[in-house]
């Protein structure tokens, strides 16, 4: 049985844990094993995502099995670089293991940040995407998500191109 709930500081290891695995199931094969490291250090180590379990600015929302973790979502303030709308959302990280993929579990949690964009103001969300994950891709579009431009994304020293991503609201 898969249940959801708030991220809670507590979970920050195991979420960490579980961001790791996932970004590395995913892109893993693409970097070299230094960048790799570098990234899932930056984003995933004591610093960063689970540091982030405690500031207001965020919402994660977790989807277990069997009270593991085994999906979540990040929503926040829109960092990305240029002009921004001040009611504009950023969906940060939306992860989910890849034996749940199919299941319900991603639109379970699309639905969630959807109505906290809209519960918190946010008349528009923002986010980026690898260029070559036509899966999330696809993903998105269902959901209204458009094509608005390209930034880089670094993971480690090697710098990637990422879709940025708009649906209002």
């Amino acid at each position: 049985m898969i249940t959801y709930r708030d991220a809670r500081t507590i979970d920050g290891p195991a979420l960490s844990a579980m961001a790791r695995r996932s970004f590395t199931e995913t892109f893993g094969t693409l970097y070299r094993q230094s960048d790799l490291a570098a990234f899932l250090d930056q984003a995933f180590g004591a610093n960063g995502l689970a540091a982030q379990l405690s500031e207001p600015d965020f919402a994660i929302r977790l989807a277990l099995a069997d009270d593991q973790i085994i999906g979540f979502v990040k929503m926040g303030p829109v960092t990305f670089p240029g002009e921004w709308r001040p009611d504009a959302i950023e969906l940060y990280q939306f992860y989910v293991l890849s034996p749940w993929h199919g299941s319900g579990v991603a639109q379970e949690m699309m639905a969630w940040a959807l109505e906290h964009a809209r519960s918190h103001g946010a008349r528009e969300v923002i986010l980026s995407v690898y260029v070559d994950n036509h899966r999330a891709h696809r993903f998105y579009e269902r959901y209204g998500f458009r094509d608005i431009g390209r930034i880089a994304f670094r993971v480690g020293e090697t710098v990637d191109d990422d879709n940025l991503m708009r649906l209002v609201l």
